[in-house]
């Protein structure tokens, strides 16, 4: 197991930070991967989305040292659609399900790795509630040494909450999505009893200072949980959530 430094755990910690608090998406992701480059060796990387489209596996790619979309050739490999399949989240190195000698045989491997300088490669599959959300595949260049498990712990460290970033990105900017009830968002975003009943109190247009006589607590605290339900909603205002909750039951 890796023994991190305290630089790398400072790093971490900050990734961790703006995977919450980074509110344009495509900024978190890029951000993701630049500063994963101060932690994990890696020459190029690139972060997809699931996409909604039925039989397609990718879309929406942020890059970090390349600017191909390889979506097309990924849905091509047999064993990735199997791991998508699985609705897990996963960290493997590609060598760790399919040998070396394979894989430069495979015409993935001579039309994508082999033009771009590559060889081995680094993939965390991110799933929650046995849906499939994204992928982010790292590689390393001709030459270099493969990955090794450290590298796949630094990832495990961050894989449950990129999980739910994404899951929560997902909801929101489903097109086909309609408003939630109250009481259907506690039980989605598995929001606490007290967040359930501030969150009712939000939806009737009370005021802070109201709610906080109505449940006698401080508006320090009232702060809280409502930055708490908003985290959970994957929103950052009161206008974001009246477009994702419904105001009656």
């Amino acid at each position: 197991m890796k023994k991190l430094e305290t630089n790398d755990w400072i790093i971490l910690n900050n990734i961790i930070y703006k995977i919450y608090t980074t509110v344009n998406f495509n900024e978190m992701r890029e951000s993701l991967l630049e500063e994963l480059k101060m932690i994990i060796d890696f020459d190029s990387a690139d972060f997809y989305m699931a996409s909604p489209e039925e039989g397609k596996l990718l879309c929406n790619p942020v890059t970090y040292n390349c600017d191909v979309d390889l979506s097309e050739e990924y849905e091509d490999i047999d064993y990735s659609r199997g791991i998508v399949a699985s609705g897990k989240t996963l960290i493997y190195r590609e060598t760790d399900i399919i040998s070396d000698e394979a894989r430069i045989e495979t015409d993935y491997y001579k039309n994508v790795y082999k033009p771009n300088n590559w060889h081995y490669a680094l993939q965390m599959v991110i799933a929650r509630h046995k849906k499939f959300l994204g992928a982010v595949t790292f590689y390393r260049t001709i030459g270099k040494e493969n990955f090794h498990y450290d590298d796949i712990f630094v990832l495990d460290m961050l894989k449950e909450h990129m999980a739910y970033r994404l899951e929560q990105y997902t909801k929101n900017n489903d097109t086909g999505l309609s408003k939630h009830t109250v009481s259907e968002a506690v039980k989605e975003y598995e929001l606490t009893k007290r967040e359930g009943e501030i969150l009712k109190l939000l939806m009737e247009g009370k005021d802070n200072s109201v709610i906080c006589d109505e449940i006698l607590i401080t508006a320090n605290t009232l702060k809280k949980h409502i930055l708490n339900i908003y985290r959970k909603l994957g929103i950052n205002s009161r206008v974001q959530l009246f477009k994702l909750i419904k105001e009656y039951e």
